[in-house]
């Protein structure tokens, strides 16, 4: 989905365009109309990226073009394997995983992947795990915490699929047992919603030491249609919905529900680049500083992290806003 913003931003590059298209093949002297234009597009990008409502960061979250967990791990990561399978059912790419060098750290990596075009987001259940997905990051956590791995977990799903398969192979109990086991994992977990954190489809992968927020990510326990639907019967009343569910990476911060906002400034599908680098040093310094900890520090840590979710608590020492 592309967000009413974004129109409004290709007229005026479509004036851009033709300007400079005008100013090449004629003699018109238009130099100072460009600039000009530029600059008012350069001020406008700044003011509607610094101003999104929810239902604004909604939409951006949901962009097509955004980038995916397979996106960061080409540009942050090293020699990354792929490893697939639960052991117990198949695989599913709704969710992928493997091993993965961080500088000269091995780390295990696992994250959502919707996909890019309609083929990638029908195999991979546009990012909507079945309990054998769940299944799969839990057995390569469990192998993380055996050859002691940190372990970084993307999310980015609009929530765990729902079908009739799903429920008969246990659904509940898969996301259950992976919030049970990551509570306990004696090695550094760090997560980050980089899109759309959707119930427990997203917090199956969201119990960790640190957890970051791209600045216009969303995470939420139902989306805003279905929070409409239920509490109003009425799903169009979806953007309204949004701005009372504290769905925004600023609205969790307060609440002490992540550790620290990702700054994207005009979106990560603008800044791929520059987002991926900006996390590739946030998660060097926090394993530098997580590695050297008692595994049993490490777990109580995180105890008393999840202890302090809410208003009015007291945040963590670390807790950080944009970065």
């Amino acid at each position: 989905m592309t967000i009413d913003i974004e129109f409004k931003l290709r007229e005026m590059k479509s004036k851009l365009a033709d300007l400079r298209e005008l100013a090449d093949s004629s003699s018109l002297n238009l130099e100072e109309a460009i600039t000009q234009l530029e600059e008012a597009i350069a001020r406008q990008e700044k003011e509607i990226y610094q101003n999104l409502s929810p239902w604004q960061k909604v939409q951006l979250a949901r962009h097509k073009e955004r980038p995916t967990t397979l996106d960061y791990i080409s540009l942050i990561f090293d020699d990354f394997v792929e490893l697939h399978g639960d052991r117990r059912f198949k695989d599913d790419s709704a969710i992928v995983g493997g091993l993965a060098l961080l500088g000269n750290r091995s780390v295990t990596v696992i994250g959502h992947q919707k996909g890019r075009d309609l083929n990638e987001r029908l195999r991979r259940n546009f990012g909507m795990p079945h309990p054998e997905g769940y299944r799969k990051a839990l057995r390569l956590m469990k192998q993380a915490e055996k050859f002691g791995r940190p372990i970084i977990c993307f999310i980015d799903t609009p929530g765990a699929y729902c079908g009739i398969g799903s429920e008969e192979r246990g659904q509940g109990q898969a996301i259950a047992e992976n919030l049970m086991e990551m509570s306990t994992l004696a090695v550094p977990i760090i997560s980050v919603i980089i899109g759309e954190g959707g119930s427990g489809g997203a917090l199956a992968l969201g119990v960790a030491d640190r957890v970051l927020m791209l600045k216009h990510a969303v995470y939420s326990v139902i989306s805003p249609e279905g929070f409409a639907s239920i509490l109003w019967k009425d799903a169009s009343r979806a953007a309204e919905a949004a701005g009372v569910m504290k769905l925004t990476a600023q609205d969790l911060l307060e609440l002490n529900v992540i550790d620290r906002i990702v700054e994207e400034r005009e979106g990560a599908h603008r800044r791929k680049k520059e987002v991926a680098l900006r996390l590739r040093r946030i998660f060097a310094s926090y394993l530098q500083e997580l590695c050297a900890k008692d595994p049993q520090d490490l777990l109580t840590e995180r105890y008393d992290k999840y202890r302090r979710i809410g208003p009015g608590k007291t945040p963590a020492p670390d807790k950080a806003s944009v970065m």
